[in-house]
């Protein structure tokens, strides 16, 4: 497994005549919360799409680990070390809790996952191997009790657990987080950033949220987009502090106090 560090430099992404990210520059860290923050339409989760592989940036390199990757495929990000949750969740209704999670694990298996489920005699070891990575990975959420229940009988909350486990499940050295606290309640918004302050002991994660409770308490390093410009970037005390932010999220008209960030309790308002 490599050291987990993603670098962004130079990312330009174009649809047509629309510019969704523009010379953008950043880094995640290695057993590091990072964050990504800016108004709706700012380019966060097209960033996030063309480290995936989703889509294809015109200019621009993304390395992790050291290594450049180029024309990377969904498919592979696995492999390579890279997890990734999405803001529609994305659970097969089909599957149980538990083989949902182990889809998420079917890295490691030999026979592959579906050959797995089948119940050939020669990939009952896989079988086995992946439902033990998945009851580990949904213990770490503290979701092991929903491992026989199927998805559409949960609540959000519980959805969005199974989830990052299965994402987890995969052993990443990088995971990457997509509004991971969007329709939770206060109480699993709590959970979460305790959860996200674990991970980052051991793996990096890169978040993108609207949230700025929790951005403001997981993150040791944010980066600000505002229509797919870099506007800045620090901790979350200097981000907080940074007029150039307050103006990308409120406006000159709605600053209030010259330079004073809104309070880390509250969540900004997006660009009509």
């Amino acid at each position: 497994m490599n050291d987990g560090s993603l670098e962004v430099r130079g990312l330009t992404v174009r649809f047509g005549g629309l510019t969704a990210l523009d010379d953008v520059t950043l880094a995640a860290a290695p057993a590091q919360v990072t964050g990504i923050i800016g108004p709706n339409g700012a380019g966060k989760t097209t960033l996030l799409n063309a480290v995936c592989g989703f889509v294809r940036p015109q200019s621009g390199e993304i390395w992790f680990g050291g290594s450049r990757l180029s024309r990377i495929r969904p498919h592979r990000l696995a492999r390579l070390g890279i997890a990734r949750t999405l803001q529609g969740i994305g659970l097969f209704n089909g599957l149980s809790v538990v083989e949902n999670v182990m889809v998420g694990a079917s890295r490691h298996a030999r026979a592959g996952f579906w050959a797995g489920l089948s119940g050939l005699p020669w990939s009952d070891r896989d079988e086995r191997r992946l439902r033990g990575r998945a009851m580990d990975a949904l213990d770490r959420v503290g979701a092991a009790g929903l491992a026989e229940r199927m998805p559409s009988t949960l609540a959000h909350g519980p959805r969005k657990q199974v989830a990052l486990a299965r994402a987890l499940a995969a052993e990443p050295s990088m995971l990457l987080l997509d509004e991971p606290a969007s329709g939770l309640s206060d109480e699993e918004l709590a959970d979460l950033g305790r959860l996200i302050g674990k991970l980052a002991e051991e793996i990096g994660v890169l978040v993108i949220e609207h949230r700025m409770d929790l951005m403001m308490s997981v993150c040791e390093q944010i980066f600000v987009l505002d229509f797919g410009k870099l506007i800045a970037s620090g901790t979350p005390a200097q981000v907080q502090a940074n007029p150039v932010v307050t103006e990308a999220y409120l406006g000159t008209e709605h600053t209030g106090v010259a330079g004073q960030a809104p309070s880390p309790s509250e969540g900004l308002p997006s660009h009509e």
